[in-house]
């Protein structure tokens, strides 16, 4: 990834990173939806070495959609509890 002319975006992305993650790790929410959402988080690490504006934004969509309670579903077959 390249950082010239970006640092400023480069640093804040890798400080919300940081806290989103671990916001995740300390959040009281069932296991299938932590796993979601550190998925997500993976996902958007990922994505910040090829578009990091693009990285930011659905970075910043993530952290207010936790923020207000909005959780990813559930992966198929398991409840909320974690259980098939």
């Amino acid at each position: 990834m390249e950082r010239d002319g970006q640092p400023e975006l480069y640093d804040l992305v890798a400080a919300r990173l940081k806290e989103a993650h671990r916001a995740v790790r300390t959040a009281q929410v069932p296991e299938p939806v932590r796993q979601a959402l550190t998925r997500k988080l993976l996902v958007i690490t990922a994505a910040a070495k090829q578009d990091l504006p693009g990285a930011a934004r659905r970075l910043e969509r993530l952290i207010a959609d936790v923020d207000a309670g909005r959780m990813p579903p559930d992966p198929p077959g398991q409840g909320r509890d974690g259980t098939a």
